[in-house]
């Protein structure tokens, strides 16, 4: 099926959203999600933590690292054409890593996001 698709992992607790779009390159992993790590998410979170107001999120430039709300742990894999397939993780704080797995399913041409609740 076409389209963004969801799956709720009961043993590991996870919520696995996944598209069957382009899907990224290692150097759109890092263009995209990492230069986000440096971006606002650090800022939100020590606001958050501050007192401010939940409302305040996107203010920030944190867009997709606002998932760190809700999740300890974040794995985005990916795999396109012009690349092979490559595995960003984060545990927030603005650091991240992008490895390859020769143990993790083929997941052909898309984008499949695990956020560990």
């Amino acid at each position: 099926s076409s389209g963004i698709n969801a799956e709720y992992g009961k043993d590991d607790n996870s919520l696995t959203l996944f598209d069957t779009g382009i899907g990224m390159t290692k150097a759109d992993l890092v263009y995209n999600l990492g230069t986000s790590a440096k971006s606002g998410t650090k800022s939100f979170m020590e606001a958050l933590s501050a007192g401010a107001d939940i409302s305040m999120s996107g203010l920030f430039g944190e867009g997709f690292y606002s998932a760190f709300l809700v999740a300890e742990k974040i794995e985005v894999n990916s795999k396109n054409n012009d690349d092979e397939q490559y595995i960003w993780t984060s545990s927030a704080g603005g650091s991240f890593t992008i490895h390859q797995d020769a143990n993790v399913e083929d997941i052909g041409r898309c984008t499949k996001i695990i956020l560990y609740l």
